[in-house]
């Protein structure tokens, strides 16, 4: 199923928003600020986000500012068309005005959620600037690329598919042996000491962190 969050302080255009995209079998997520938006995003990746732009906290551009990997429909009443193009240019999907047919929607969102199952066949994992090509096992920083052992890449693929989650050193073992079965509870350390230097040295700063006793999590900015 197809996860599409709803970043909209509007409750009834949500709401009817909602109602149409569940009776077409998507999976549905809201959020009624840009705040709340910035924090969903970061417990879970939507398949595509439809933004508001006037939006309490965090306005929509901010917001978009902040979206990586994830085609992003504006839905707006600003009918302004070089708001329009610079929206574009600052990486929105596609840009709907407010008021929009239903059937219209569907369709720009059916477009997106297609281009973005063909585009190339890359898949990518994001968390602030860091991106994890899960095709070529490359881990990208600040624009500079590392090659990842075997091991390297599944320890980061796990902790940024749960950035806000501390995941424990027997998680990471246990769900990271059917890839790495060389991967042992004493080289666990080694690997991620590697692994976190690699990051580093590409992004100048630090990406994983160390929860003492527990495990290991994304390091927020």
């Amino acid at each position: 199923m197809k996860h599409i969050l709803i970043i909209d302080d509007d409750v009834h255009i949500g709401n009817a928003i909602e109602e149409m995209l569940k009776k077409e079998g998507y999976g549905v997520w809201r959020a009624y600020s840009g705040t709340e938006a910035v924090l969903v995003l970061s417990q879970r990746k939507p398949d595509l986000v439809l933004l508001d732009l006037m939006l309490p906290g965090l306005s929509g551009e901010e917001v978009l500012g902040k979206i990586k990997g994830v085609p992003v429909i504006v839905l707006s009443a600003k009918a302004d068309i070089d708001h329009k193009a610079e929206l574009l240019l600052d990486g929105a999907a596609d840009y709907i005005t407010k008021p929009f047919h239903q059937k219209e929607l569907l369709a720009r969102i059916a477009v997106q959620l297609r281009d973005a199952s063909c585009a190339g066949g890359r898949a990518l994992l994001t968390y602030q600037d860091l991106s994890l090509d899960t095709d070529r096992h490359i881990a990208v920083a600040a624009g500079c690329e590392r090659k990842l052992t075997r091991t390297e890449y599944a320890i980061l693929k796990l902790l940024m598919k749960n950035p806000s989650q501390v995941v424990t050193k027997s998680r990471l073992l246990e769900e990271i042996s059917e890839d790495t079965p060389d991967c042992t509870e004493s080289s666990l350390k080694t690997h991620i000491s590697h692994l976190r230097a690699k990051l580093r040295e590409a992004g100048h700063r630090e990406y994983i962190e160390a929860v003492w006793g527990i495990g290991f999590k994304m390091k927020e900015e």
